[in-house]
């Protein structure tokens, strides 16, 4: 497949328009995956990547009453094209946050954390002490999810892949709120059962890796628990233990 960069022309301000300069834009994967046309959106070419970030509003169209410039404003949808210095967007496709949080916060606000507090809260009813075990702990998603637990109480299990840095990346997650940082390896171990002692066994897993790991995850379940599937980075199916 060919690329060819072109730049844009700024399109004039609309009535209901907003002119936003882009603060800071992550790359995810998904972003990525776009890019390549194999995800589930494709936008029309030309195309802007980029689905999430931060923008400071500059100028206002006259319609406009909830934003003024000086605001913070994120996508409200996917598709955005958040890779450029400045856009001019309908006002229905921005929401306002606020500017006191940290820019790379914001700019990442859109994504991961929303999946994580839905993926929470949407599947099983948790009560504080509750426990959650999920795998590929130290992405996006999984980050977000050990703060929000932390936040509501509930306990989390986190299952990394081995590396040489382990200690620093448990250091980095328990930091974060984490209550048990464990390798796939773990999963499979007699000491499992120790962890088990102080917390009760998950209501719920999150699986984004599919493979051994999942299979090795649904065997901690509680009896009626949920697993919820949000991505297959092993690229190998989701294996049920009977």
């Amino acid at each position: 497949s060919l690329f060819r960069l072109k730049d844009l022309e700024l399109p004039e301000l609309g009535d209901s328009d907003v002119h936003v300069k882009m603060l800071a834009a992550p790359i995810n994967p998904a972003d990525i995956n776009m890019i390549q046309g194999t995800y589930a959106i494709l936008s029309p070419l030309p195309a802007v990547g980029g689905n999430e970030g931060v923008g400071e509003v500059l100028e206002v169209g006259r319609r406009v009453a909830a934003l003024k410039p000086g605001d913070w404003v994120i996508p409200a949808g996917a598709g955005h094209g958040t890779w450029r210095t400045q856009g001019v967007f309908p006002e229905e496709t921005l929401l306002k946050v606020p500017s006191d949080i940290p820019v790379l916060c914001a700019a990442t606000l859109s994504v991961n954390p929303c999946t994580a507090y839905r993926m929470l809260a949407d599947f099983e009813t948790l009560a504080p002490g509750d426990s959650v075990i999920q795998n590929a702990a130290n992405s996006g998603v999984g980050q977000a999810v050990i703060q929000i637990a932390k936040a509501s109480g509930i306990k989390t299990i986190n299952v990394v892949r081995d590396r040489p840095d382990l200690p620093k990346l448990v250091e980095r997650l328990m930091a974060l709120g984490a209550d048990h940082v464990i390798t796939e390896e773990m999963l499979r171990k007699p000491e499992m059962k120790d962890i088990f002692k102080s917390i009760p066994k998950p209501r719920l897993a999150l699986n984004c890796v599919g493979g051994k790991s999942t299979t090795e995850m649904l065997r901690h379940l509680q009896p009626k628990g949920t697993m919820v599937t949000y991505g297959g980075m092993a690229k190998q199916p989701v294996m049920v233990p009977v």
